[in-house]
This record gives structure tokens, C-alpha cells and sequence, in this order.
């Protein structure tokens, strides 16, 4: 189209605009294509599933957040709390020992000369030893010598009793005899002077007479009791001393008799104190003896249960493949290095195959109870100490103060803290370095 010239008229130039044509009879609507359908479709759904799965996710997404550790679950061991039978026990180590292993010692000096040898069988009363002491055999024939002396003492202090006996009994006899003549005198002198053929003074002197006589035959009679008397004691005196020397020659001669040193059990000698021919002290050891048909369990248990166990408690030693039932027969009143020492014996049979020295471990049974609420014992005892307990719910390790009570080898008993059927964690509890809340991830 050509511009207007200055000299065209203005209706001219109006018209010419009135005559352009616009553009909306060129506009349309497109139909969207198939695919493009499709991916709206898809990214609508998409973002939906995203936000369903982060409102089911989202207390996990929580709980993840809110966590202040991240433990593996397969580094901690998870135990079910429950209730059942609690038997506390206490599990030690312990050695096989000869219940009777007596050591023979010499009775006097001397030198000695064994008749077996170490680890040879012996019977009961079999010789073992001889000890030669002239020290011990000299008082014995000192002592001896003393005693047949103190016999010959008694036997002439018991001839000199009778001497005497009969010397008081002639007194006593001649006493008797006056007096029967002066009682004889005086009824003369009586009938005489009723006659009037005696003057009354020789009646007087036969009573005076009289009187002596019976003066003296009782003190006669009463000498001859006191002297009996002292006589009796002075011959018992002596038959002390005889019979308390008697006693020191007795006990010589079992001594005498104990040189030769002779086996009170059946049983294996064990060992031999002295060389042979060589000198021993008094009372020293010489030889031990073995009983080895009876056989008993020495063991070792913390101080912590010194005043748990007692004598009688039950308790099992395991020797082998077995169990053998035993009792406690004694416990050491006292604590060395941390340990007290006790001994085990066995219920009924001996079993058999056991040996000297041989190294057996053992349970004893301290308390047995019925619906105690319990959990299998672990590490989260020590490193929790006992105080402080995780409990798992959900994937989740809570901390939880909790109560213990008695422990046992596998088992330990709870109090207070956790419910029956709950599950906490029973490994160590330093992985969660004290964490309120922790997670357990795969």
C-alpha cells in the first residue's frame, strides 16, 4: 500500500484505516496430543503417591530425627523379659582332692628308714617306716626302771601298814585285857568290903584302877583308828605315784611302739618328707598317705557370696560329659585374695574315672523360686550397673531405669522397670554411650 500524500484528503486517509483486519479470525483452540495426556496423568499421580507415602512415613521420619544414636542391630543381643522358675546359683572352679590324706610325723628323734616308696599302693596297718631313737628308747627304760622301783616302794610301805596294824591291835588287845582285870578287881574289892574284911580305900583304888583301865582302851582304840587311817593314806599316796608312773611307761611305749610308722588307710603313698637314713626332729613330717577311694571338690568362689553359702547346700559338678550331685561340707570362715574356700561332697555313689588334682567346674544352688519375672543375663548388667535397662519397641532402644535383684548363671531376676513379654537389649550397653533414645538400623 502506498503512504497518502500531504495532498489527499483526511477522509481519504480514514477510510483506509477502517479497511485493516485483525487477528482473531485467525485464532483457535489446539487440541493437546496422546502423550502429553499422558505425562500430566503421570506426574499427577506421581506427586500424589509422594505425598501419601510421606503422611505414612512421616512418624518413622519423626522418630528418625528424634533419635540421638543410630545403633546396628545386629552389634546388640535382644532378650525377652518373661516370668518362670529363677534358680540363683553361683558357678565357681574347682579341683578334685582326697577327702583323707593324713601326713604321718615322727614321735621322737631318730633317723628313718622307709619300707615303701612314693606313688606305691599301701594296705591299712602296713609298715611304712622305722625310726630309730635311742633318745626315745633311754626313757623308756629310765621311766621303766622308775615304775619297778615305785612297785617295790609300794609293796614295802604296804608290809610296814600291816606291822603296824598288828602292833596297834596287840595295844589295843593288852588295853581290853586290863580292863576286864580291873573290873574284875573292883567287884572283889565290892564283895569284900560288903564283909567288912577289906578297909574302904582299897575298894577306892580298885575303881581309880578301873578308870585308868577304861582311859586307856578307848585311847587306844581311838590311836588305833587315826593310824589306820594315816597308814591307808600313806599307802595310797605310794600307789599314786606307782600308777602315775605307770601311765608315763604306758604312753613311752606307744611312742615306742609309733617308731615303726605304720598306714592308717588304704591308699597311695604320696610323699616321702625325709631322705632315707636321714635324721628327723620331733613331730616333724615323715611320709602322706593317699585315701583315694574317697574323694571330695575344693573350690574357689568370689567373696561376694561368703555369706550366701553355707554347709548342706545343694550343688552339681560337672566331670565330663555327667553331672554328680554333691553337698557343701564346709566353707572357710575367712577371705583370702578376694576368695573364700570351700569343699564339695558327693551325694551317694562316687563317680567314677575322677582323679587327684583333677579340674572340674561346679554350680551351687542358692535360692530356687517359681514366677520370678526374669531376662537371660548379659553385659548390660556391668555396663549398666544394674540400674539402667533398653527397652525395644518399634525398631527403637528406649532407656529405661529398671531394679535387679538376685542373679543367677543365665538368668537374672528384675524387679521393677520392665513388664513381662517386654524385649531389652541384653548385650553391652556402651554402643549407646547413655542415649535417651536410639534407633536400630539394619
Amino acid at each position: 500500500m502506498n503512504n497518502p500524500s500531504p495532498k489527499e484528503s483526511p477522509a481519504a486517509t480514514v477510510h483506509c484505516i477502517s479497511v485493516m483486519r485483525g487477528t482473531e479470525a485467525q485464532d483457535r483452540p489446539i487440541e493437546p496430543a496422546p502423550s502429553q495426556q499422558r505425562r500430566l496423568l503421570l506426574a499427577s499421580s506421581g506427586l500424589l503417591a509422594v505425598l501419601i507415602l510421606a503422611g505414612v512415613a512421616w512418624p518413622t521420619l519423626r522418630d528418625f530425627l528424634s533419635s540421638e544414636r543410630a545403633v546396628p542391630a545386629a552389634a546388640v543381643r535382644i532378650a525377652t523379659v518373661a516370668r518362670g522358675r529363677f534358680v540363683s546359683d553361683v558357678s565357681a572352679q574347682g579341683t578334685i582332692v582326697a577327702a583323707l590324706s593324713p601326713t604321718l610325723t615322727s614321735v621322737a628323734p631318730g633317723t628313718v628308714s622307709y619300707s615303701v616308696r612314693a606313688g606305691e599302693s599301701v594296705k591299712k596297718n602296713q609298715e611304712l617306716a622305722h625310726i630309730d631313737s635311742p633318745e626315745l628308747k633311754n626313757q623308756y627304760a629310765r621311766e621303766q626302771a622308775g615304775l619297778e622301783a615305785l612297785d617295790a616302794t609300794l609293796q614295802r610301805e604296804s608290809i610296814d601298814l600291816r606291822r603296824k596294824l598288828l602292833e596297834n591291835q596287840k595295844n589295843t588287845d593288852t588295853a581290853n585285857l586290863l580292863l576286864k582285870a580291873a573290873q574284875r578287881e573292883v567287884d572283889r574289892t565290892e564283895a569284900a568290903w560288903s564283909l567288912q574284911v577289906i578297909p574302904r580305900r582299897e575298894v577306892d583304888k580298885a575303881h581309880d584302877d578301873l578308870e585308868a583301865a577304861r582311859l586307856t582302851q578307848r585311847q587306844n582304840e581311838a590311836g588305833d583308828g587315826l593310824a589306820h587311817e594315816s597308814l591307808n593314806l600313806d599307802l595310797r599316796m605310794h600307789r599314786l605315784d606307782r600308777d602315775r608312773q605307770r601311765l608315763v611307761v604306758a604312753d613311752l611305749k606307744r611312742r615306742m611302739d609309733e617308731l615303726t610308722v605304720r598306714s592308717p588307710v588304704d591308699g597311695v603313698v604320696g610323699t616321702l618328707a625325709v631322705a632315707e637314713r636321714g635324721a628327723v626332729a620331733a613331730n616333724a613330717p615323715i611320709v602322706t598317705v593317699v585315701d583315694l577311694s574317697v574323694f571330695e571338690v575344693e573350690f574357689a568362689a568370689p567373696d561376694v557370696y561368703a555369706g550366701s553359702l553355707r554347709p548342706g547346700m545343694p550343688a552339681e559338678v560337672a566331670i565330663g560329659a555327667g553331672l554328680a550331685q554333691a553337698t557343701v561340707a564346709a566353707v572357710s570362715p575367712e577371705v583370702r585374695q578376694g576368695q573364700v574356700i570351700g569343699r564339695l561332697r558327693f551325694s551317694g555313689r562316687m563317680p567314677a574315672d575322677i582323679r587327684q588334682n583333677q579340674r572340674v567346674s561346679l554350680r551351687m544352688i542358692l535360692d530356687s523360686r517359681d514366677g520370678v519375672l526374669k531376662v537371660e543375663r548379659g553385659a548390660f548388667i556391668d555396663s549398666g550397673g544394674g540400674r539402667v535397662a533398653y527397652v525395644v519397641r518399634d525398631g527403637q532402644a528406649v532407656r529405661t531405669p529398671i531394679t535387679v535383684g538376685a542373679s543367677s548363671v543365665g538368668d537374672v531376676e528384675i524387679l521393677s522397670g520392665v513388664a513381662d513379654g517386654e524385649k531389652i537389649v541384653v548385650s553391652s550397653l556402651d554402643l549407646f554411650q547413655g542415649a535417651a533414645l536410639a534407633r536400630l538400623v539394619q
